[in-house]
């Protein structure tokens, strides 16, 4: 069975060395690995994202551009929209900066993966150090 997360990964390596046994002999049958390895696996997934739509680009492509640091509440909805679907995460629109600020750094790397300026930059980098 292929890992969902962290949490399978662990279990899978307390399985393995006996580890598991050891801790439900001490601490009886249940002793919260499952709870742990639920957690762990929601906050440490090993989901790869998927690819952005023309669409989706255009509007992160907008959105960079403008090189603000604020955010409407129609960008929120369709980055979170955006977010969602590439991450197949269920995050809602919020008030909380911080996670605010999350959301747009997650999209960004995505986003950066396509910028044709980013790899154009890379490149320049690249040619001037040699």
């Amino acid at each position: 069975m292929k890992s969902k997360g962290l949490g399978d990964t662990i279990a899978k390596i307390t399985e393995a060395t006996g580890i598991d046994k050891l801790v439900k002999f001490i601490a009886g049958e249940d002793c919260g690995c499952d709870e742990r390895k639920e957690k762990l696996n929601k906050l440490f997934p090993y989901a790869k994202p998927l690819c952005l739509t023309e669409d989706e680009f255009n509007t992160l492509d907008t959105y960079f551009k403008q090189n603000t640091n604020t955010l409407t509440s129609d960008e929120q909805t369709s980055l979170i929209a955006i977010n969602n679907r590439v991450l197949n995460q269920k995050l809602t629109f919020s008030t909380c900066s911080s996670c605010l600020r999350d959301l747009v750094s997650k999209l960004r790397v995505i986003y950066n993966e396509y910028s044709p300026e980013q790899t154009e930059e890379v490149t320049t980098e690249e040619n001037a150090v040699d």
